[in-house]
């Protein structure tokens, strides 16, 4: 007697884009990079264009963690061997990557300053020129003034007026709203803001 094969019945799934989903699958993603995007070569599989540029697919891969089991193997190796020591498993083949200006322009961008984006919220803005237009660089006195909803200290205070007057941005609208960029500089004065602010 002959045994009858069982055929699950297929079901057309109306809610799944087929075209969609294989085309997700092959995308390999945008690459944000202008120099890597400028020296990929669409021929080639993401490994080997990586390796070509000197750049590591797998991280784990290229710096390995050291191995405490495989190290004490190698010593008794040695010992057994009586210091012969065996370099065929140490044999490192070193290639020299075909477009290694790649990572070297990426290690030049990585390395450059930044700017500075950091700017302080405009209540706090506020908060604080009004300290500074009030007592000047009197910090004790800015501790006890009434609008100090948060009760912080003489020493908070000053640390947040440094930050301030550490953002050029804000700090220059300040000093151009209160005239201060055009005057010219009193050498008292700035000793007594040096002085206000090294203070302990």
């Amino acid at each position: 007697m002959k045994v009858k094969k069982q055929h699950r019945k297929k079901k057309y799934l109306h809610k799944l884009n087929r075209k969609r989903l294989n085309r997700k699958q092959r995308n390999t993603g945008t690459v944000p990079s202008e120099i890597i995007k400028e020296a990929w070569d669409h021929k080639k599989s993401t490994y080997k264009n990586l390796t070509d540029m000197g750049l590591a697919n797998d991280p784990n891969k290229i710096i390995k963690i050291p191995n405490f089991k495989q190290e004490k193997i190698k010593q008794a190796k040695v010992i057994v061997n009586k210091g012969e020591i065996e370099n065929i498993d140490e044999e490192t083949i070193t290639t020299v990557p075909i477009k290694k200006e790649v990572a070297e322009k990426l290690e030049k961008v990585a390395k450059a300053p930044r700017e500075r984006r950091f700017m302080l919220p405009k209540g706090q803005v506020e908060f604080l020129t009004y300290l500074l237009d009030k007592y000047g660089h009197d910090y004790k006195a800015m501790e006890k003034d009434r609008k100090n909803y948060y009760q912080e200290t003489w020493k908070q205070l000053r640390a947040k007026i440094k930050t301030f007057m550490g953002i050029p941005k804000q700090y220059g609208e300040y000093l151009q709203a209160r005239g201060l960029l055009d005057k010219e500089p009193d050498e008292e004065e700035l000793k007594k803001q040096a002085k206000a602010l090294v203070e302990d």
